[in-house]
Parts: C-alpha cells; structure tokens; sequence
C-alpha cells in the first residue's frame, strides 16, 4: 500500500544555475550533489535536480510548496528581490504565487492547505464539485 510521497525529480539543464535557485532563492536545504545531480530537501520533501532536457509542461501541472498564511508577505518580498518570470495569477484560495524555475518548470507558492481548500469549496463549489 502507498503511504505518501516520496521524492519529486525534476529535469534541469544547468546544475548550478538551479542549485542557487533552489537553495538560494526558495531555501531549499542542499543535501549532495554529483556530476549529474543533485538532493535536496525542504521540511520532509526530497527533491532531486536532474541534469537532463528539461521539457516543462504547457497543461496546468505544477509543483506547489507550502509557505505559512503569516510569511507569505515575507516570501513575496524576498522573490520581488530577483528577476523572476511569473506564469499566472492568483485567483484560488488562499495566497500564492506562480513562478517560473530556471528551465520554465512551473511552481506555486502557497498559503494553505487541503483543510482550508476544502472550507473554501463549502462556501463557493467548483462547477459539479462532487464530495467523495
């Protein structure tokens, strides 16, 4: 039986160039790295740099990382610092932001959680929102 997630790979064309983005930029913590990779971690994710020909999803998938409701504007403060490309708007619940990684991988910054999802959808339902 599965019990959670374990690692996320992403394909990255420069090692370094991500290595800072992720540990300087977002904090991630770096764990090793060799000729072709790297490991590192954020709370309990293990994240894997993989160097590869990056392909960057066009459809809606993303990797989305917590960040607490009350260091939000914190976090948006500290990302204005860099020139970052951003890939959408905030229009969902919550707080977020929508940033683009070195190699276009999309990611999201968010204030929240499945609970607070959740309460949001009680109050305004997706069209044909069904509760499993």
């Amino acid at each position: 039986m599965l019990t959670g997630l374990n690692h996320i790979t992403v394909a990255v064309s420069d090692l370094e160039r991500s290595l800072h983005f992720y540990t300087e930029i977002l904090s991630f913590k770096g764990e090793v790295k060799w000729d072709n990779g790297a490991y590192l971690s954020l709370g309990e994710l293990w994240l894997c740099l993989s160097c590869d020909a990056p392909q960057p999803a066009t459809d809606y998938s993303h990797l989305a990382f917590s960040v607490a409701p009350n260091r939000f504007e914190a976090m948006r403060k500290h990302l204005s610092g860099f020139s970052l490309s951003y890939w959408k708007e905030n229009q969902s619940e919550g707080d977020s932001l929508y940033l683009l990684d070195p190699d276009g991988h999309k990611l999201e910054i968010h204030a929240g959680d499945l609970t607070s999802r959740l309460r949001s959808l009680r109050k305004k339902p997706y069209s044909g929102l069904i509760w499993l």
